[in-house]
């Protein structure tokens, strides 16, 4: 299995932190923050990973390196313009054989069993699996919905579909993608993974949903990220990638 981390973004609700220096490179618990999402892809075997890079790219470039030091195969792929969570994941898979990979935000903390979730994905067929776990109260990350079978039905209230009941799921930033999802994606232009997710549904194009109790945490917010850098650095939160 393959792996992209999305890293490319400009972490502007983290500033003034990332004003020099790029969201994936900001230290938390004493090492850079991408190191969660490449650690919890190793501890599965998971080695061959591409970020892809835009804000402070070079930066990443030679911190992160060729991934040696981490016991991993580390490529880049660099975005002279900005492509989107969409157009980053469609140039890593055109420049590719991949048909599958764990693709994973830069900017999250989670445990999760990815052996689990790997063959969760296989057995259910679907051209996506996302992890999804249940909202924040604030609801700020959106909401998902999910029908008796495990298929995502509703994102973001964008499609005709209601739940029976009130679920208040969320995606968590980590989803497993088949190569069919690039037929949803504009060529070479800035473009959502979540949009494209939307229009597959319109298209009754089946996403399954994984649901996780396991810990899970978004640092792309100045809060959150104050709260697990220090929860880190005084012990009262222990992650097994580590």
């Amino acid at each position: 299995m393959k792996a992209i981390i999305l890293a490319a973004g400009f972490g502007t609700r983290l500033r003034p932190l990332t004003d020099n220096t790029p969201k994936p490179l900001i230290q938390v618990g004493g090492r850079p923050l991408i190191h969660y999402s490449l650690l919890l892809l190793r501890k599965y075997g998971v080695t061959d990973v591409v970020i892809n890079v835009h804000y402070h790219a070079d930066k990443i470039v030679e911190a992160i390196g060729n991934g040696r030091q981490l016991g991993m195969k580390i490529a880049y792929s660099k975005e002279p313009e900005i492509l989107g969570t969409g157009g980053g994941i469609k140039k890593i898979f055109d420049e590719s054989s991949h048909e599958c990979s764990i693709v994973i935000n830069s900017d999250i903390v989670i445990e999760i069993d990815l052996a689990k979730l790997i063959k969760f994905h296989c057995g259910n067929k679907g051209a996506a699996t996302l992890v999804l776990r249940k909202a924040e109260e604030d609801d700020s990350f959106g909401r998902l919905e999910v029908d008796r079978e495990g298929h995502i039905r509703n994102i973001l209230g964008k499609l005709c579909w209601k739940a029976e009941v009130d679920q208040g799921l969320m995606f968590t930033g980590l989803h497993l993608v088949n190569r069919a999802v690039l037929d949803f994606i504009p060529e070479k232009q800035c473009y959502s993974i979540i949009d494209a997710y939307i229009e597959m549904l319109r298209q009754n194009k089946r996403l399954s949903a994984y649901i996780t109790k396991d810990y899970w945490n978004d640092l792309g917010h100045i809060d959150r990220y104050h709260s697990v850098d220090r929860a880190l650095k005084e012990g009262q939160l222990m992650l097994n990638t580590i």
